[in-house]
């Protein structure tokens, strides 16, 4: 597994588990805010630019990151973070180990599967995939993400490096997850965050792993779509860290 890290090494770990198609930019600023007082981890979800092998599901992802706490930080850390793609991973990790993390924050993560979407991602992306490369079409999907326009490079750059492979691979995955036995179990003080612009489908799952995880709050973030809070407003979702700590 790759990763980037930020600040030294210490017992205060923060793992974050980025969206799909996306790359450890995704929380970037969250970890330069973080890192003189913890150790922040930012692993690269297989399949993705930078990594060091293919995407073959969520759950292996999740057991990559589960050996990787296990060798390099005892077997435990402070907290873990996980958007979209990275939330189910996230979940996943939760569902097979209850005390892994203190704190977790599982933002808009789908746990219900979308059959009809997980049939057609192939087809569509092995006719569109050539348009990945192109700048302007890059720029079309870049804006329906509603990201920052200081992020279209870093993008840029990493969607035009996923193979036409992989990216059928990881969405397929994220389309098709269902949530696991032992997410009942999750000892770890959790904040689901949710989109108020989001589908219903993210919502819903937003609802069940409130539902499902004992010690877990919910919170529908007024206007704001997929991912935005983690890509758009890293100051608030620091703040949200901290709330989360001080319950």
């Amino acid at each position: 597994m790759e990763y980037v890290d930020y600040g030294i090494e210490q017992e205060n770990i923060i793992i974050f588990l980025h969206g799909g198609g996306l790359a450890p930019w995704n929380f970037r600023e969250e970890a330069n805010r973080l890192k003189d007082d913890y150790h922040v981890i930012i692993p690269v979800i297989d399949g993705h630019s930078g990594s060091d092998r293919d995407f073959t599901t969520i759950g292996s992802n999740a057991d990559e990151v589960i050996n990787f706490i296990d060798e390099k930080c005892s077997g435990s850390v402070f907290m873990i973070c996980g958007l979209s793609l990275g939330g189910q991973i996230l979940v996943d990790i939760l569902s097979k180990r209850k005390a892994i993390c203190r704190f977790a924050i599982i933002e808009s993560a789908l746990v219900l599967p979308m059959r009809t979407t997980h049939a057609l991602i192939k087809p569509t992306i092995s006719l569109c995939y050539p348009l990945v490369k192109k700048r302007w079409f890059a720029k079309l999907q870049f804006q329906s993400l509603h990201v920052r326009k200081e992020y279209f490079d870093d993008y840029y750059r990493d969607s035009a490096a996923i193979t036409k492979e992989n990216m059928i691979s990881f969405l397929r995955g994220n389309s098709d997850y269902q949530l696991k036995d032992g997410i009942e179990e999750c000892q770890a003080k959790t904040l689901i965050l949710i989109g108020s612009r989001e589908s219903n489908i993210m919502k819903k799952s937003a609802e069940i792993l409130y539902e499902k995880i004992p010690d877990a709050s919910l919170e529908i973030l007024s206007d704001y779509y997929h991912g935005d809070l983690s890509m758009n407003h890293a100051e608030l979702y620091i703040g949200k860290i901290f709330s989360l700590i001080a319950l």
